[in-house]
């Protein structure tokens, strides 16, 4: 919005200054309290207390017992807001929703605004009536507000003090008033949209450090939910991600109540997500009761916007900022803000991926170099070793000798071949699918123990494989590889055991299978990160089962044990 040409402000202030030219004495008299009146309205840049101001002002001004502003909305067919002076807070809170201008009184100042007195506002015909709990009117007088020649709203007095009716001489001060309060808007409109630009600005900023830092990725997704809610001042901030099978899931909520929603899916025959995964901003005035909105959560929301994450023609994913119901629609500023952060956002989502990119390529590489290693330098040695041991045992001619030396050549060859395991698993890109689930596992744990330098102990109870389907198959996999990364990360332990439970039972009766991991480590310290454990926790959820840790392996309980399990 441009600045405030001052040539404007000169121009009000000479035609306020013609308004008063051949005024009365009694009018007269109350120029020092109308130019008090003026330098009040002009204080302070906040349009919201602007606004207040202007009301207690008008007020004191006309010997009104009531006053209100009621801003006109950017289609100029109704009131966005409404700010009301004098109502009694009981009465206030029993009306509860504001009035709409679409029709009454309000309405036809909104459709003609011009200055209009009367002297009992319920005989008109236009009238449309009180609310209940509303208190009793009668004289009125309603003046229009121009920003920079246009229509910001108008400015509604009711209730003379002592019964009377407004006056002409009230009349024109108000309308003088009006003038001011225009210029004082009017600056206060373009503070208030500096202020906007900037708190996006700074959310923008803040959403691309935490993408960028190398962190969780979903700690950095609950980042961009939270910014959003906080920047458009909705009830929820909410990002969802594309699924394999063309909806949108949610991923990260910021909101009073967020595992309500986590996990849901909203399926491709929505309306909404074809536009969406097709680039186009989808915006609401109300998600109840939008016919294109058909999860169960709509119900919940008023407006809404929901803006696609896309950069370099790709949808990474999605944006939702819903307001409560009842709340006041986004405006076109809003709007094209709220696009913007979408847009860094997006931009910093694909330098966060790249980033992911060459760190795993970085990872591979390393994995390929040690097992390199492990091949050519570790297993020929310890294959010459035993190959030395073995004409050693050949040679002595003590038994008990013969038999130590015995043992220790199989032990190396048993090292031997747990270390060809734990190349094979170095060796095995993401993508491949493994045969059946006890093998994943086992692949899991063997390269887990590179990093850890010992393996962990396992054990399997059941056919796990005939009994666990793909997809609960899938998330064990993805829980035991948290809990072992969370191990290695955190829990400097020295002992790991892994269990696989296919015939577990859920505290309902269904059959589940459990997975436990135990540890003798350091334990989980009070105040501590929990994003791995709120992973597990999730993807547990979701499939019906639960997460949960509690003592470990160590002496009195130290350590972890960390269980996750799902029905079959």
């Amino acid at each position: 919005m441009a600045e405030q040409d001052p040539k404007d402000s000169l121009e009000a202030a000479t035609r306020a200054t013609r308004a008063l030219q051949g005024l009365s004495t009694e009018l007269t008299a109350r120029v020092p309290q109308l130019l008090e009146a003026m330098r009040s309205v002009g204080t302070g840049l906040e349009l919201h207390a602007t606004l207040d101001r202007i009301c207690e002002t008008a007020a004191e001004l006309a010997h009104a017992r009531y006053a209100a502003i009621g801003v006109v909305d950017e289609e100029g067919k109704g009131l966005s807001d409404f700010l009301t002076f004098g109502m009694p807070a009981e009465a206030d809170a029993e009306i509860g929703h504001r009035p709409s201008g679409h029709r009454g009184l309000l309405g036809a100042l909104i459709h003609d605004p011009a200055p209009l007195k009367l002297a009992d506002l319920t005989a008109d015909p236009r009238f449309a009536g009180f609310p209940s709990a509303h208190p009793p009117m009668r004289s009125f007088l309603g003046v229009p507000i121009r920003v920079q020649g246009d229509i910001f709203g108008n400015l509604y007095l009711t209730e003379k003090d002592g019964g009377g009716e407004f006056t002409d001489y009230d009349l024109r001060m108000v309308r003088v008033l009006a003038m001011a309060a225009g210029i004082a808007i009017g600056n206060a409109r373009l503070y208030e949209a500096a202020r906007q630009r900037e708190r996006w600005i700074d959310g923008s900023v803040a959403v691309t450090t935490a993408l960028l830092s190398g962190g969780d990725a979903d700690d950095a997704l609950a980042v961009v939910a939270e910014q959003a809610r906080h920047l458009a001042a909705s009830a929820a901030g909410i990002v969802l991600l594309p699924t394999e099978g063309g909806g949108l899931e949610i991923v990260a909520v910021s909101a009073d109540n967020p595992s309500a929603s986590l996990g849901v899916i909203i399926g491709p025959e929505s309306p909404v997500v074809a536009k969406l995964l097709a680039g186009e901003t989808v915006v609401m005035d109300d998600s109840a009761t939008d016919s294109r909105m058909i999860t169960r959560l709509s119900h919940q929301f008023g407006p809404s916007m929901l803006l696609p994450l896309q950069s370099g023609g790709r949808i990474l994913g999605v944006l939702a900022t819903p307001r409560a119901r009842g709340d006041r629609p986004f405006s076109d500023t809003e709007r094209m803000l709220a696009g913007q952060f979408a847009s860094q956002a997006a931009l910093a989502l694909m330098m966060a991926e790249a980033q992911r990119d060459r760190e795993r390529l970085a990872v591979y590489e390393d994995r390929d170099r040690i097992a390199r290693d492990l091949h050519d330098l570790v297993i020929q040695r310890l294959f010459a070793t035993g190959m030395m041991l073995e004409s050693a045992q050949r040679r002595s001619a003590v038994p008990e000798v013969r038999t130590g030396v015995g043992r220790a050549v199989d032990e190396l060859d048993v090292t031997i071949q747990e270390i060809r395991t734990a190349i094979f698993a170095l060796q095995q890109e993401p993508a491949e699918a493994p045969s059946g689930l006890r093998t994943r596992i086992l692949r899991e744990i063997n390269m887990a123990a590179v990093p850890l330098g010992f393996k962990p102990s396992h054990r399997f109870l059941g056919p796990v494989d005939s009994l666990v389907g793909e997809l609960t198959g899938k998330n064990l996999i993805a829980a035991l590889r948290e809990a072992l990364s969370n191990a290695f990360r955190h829990a400097q332990a020295s002992l790991i055991d892994v269990v696989v439970d296919a015939t577990a039972m859920l505290p309902d009766g269904r059959d589940a299978v459990r997975l436990s991991v135990a540890d003798d480590g350091v334990g989980i310290p009070e105040g501590g990160r929990r994003s791995g454990l709120r992973n597990l926790a999730r993807r547990a959820e979701s499939l019906g089962g639960a997460s949960w840790f509690g003592p470990g392996l160590g002496e009195g309980g130290s350590g972890t044990t960390v269980v996750w399990e799902a029905p079959l």
